[in-house]
């Protein structure tokens, strides 16, 4: 019997932890894939650096593993070919937590359009790209989460 990553196998040993995390969006389709693996990842808006010279947005999280089940790893988002960066209802002070929900591409003049990262609290960061160029990336080992997020939807009865 072949022994699978992260089963524990007859002898009690664990097997191999996961491969870091390794992904990379050049469409719609792309990011929404990178935008199920970040669901619920924190940050903090002195994380999110923008460099004009660059054209590049990078951003450091703290990324709920999902597919690990109660795991944090620190991961790195690049967004590159960025042409602006705008947010909106964000909180100003750099410490100030922020958990990103979901991420969106909002196409414009082929190849380019927005990226929409949308947070927690109704905030949003809104980066305009002449083409869909994200990478994400692990950059360390996972350790066990405080809490799993949960997500409770307000059209629930609560009867």
């Amino acid at each position: 019997m072949s022994t699978e990553v992260g089963e524990v196998g007859s002898e009690g040993t664990a097997s191999a932890p996961p491969e870091p995390l390794r992904l990379l969006a050049e469409d719609a389709d792309d990011l929404h894939i990178i935008s199920a693996a970040l669901q619920d990842a924190i940050l903090r808006p002195v994380d999110i650096v923008w460099e004009p010279s660059g054209r590049r947005v990078t951003l450091k999280l703290s990324r709920f593993c999902w597919e690990c089940g109660g795991t944090r790893v620190m991961a790195a988002m690049q967004f590159g070919d960025v042409t602006a960066v705008k947010s909106r209802r964000l909180p100003r002070l750099p410490e100030s937590a922020l958990e990103l929900l979901a991420m969106d591409f909002e196409p414009g003049e082929a190849p380019g359009g927005r990226v929409i990262l949308m947070f927690a609290g109704g905030g949003d960061l809104r980066i305009d790209v002449e083409c869909l160029d994200a990478v994400l990336t692990d950059l360390s080992e996972r350790w066990p989460a405080r809490t799993a997020p949960t997500h409770v939807d307000p059209s629930a009865d609560p009867a």
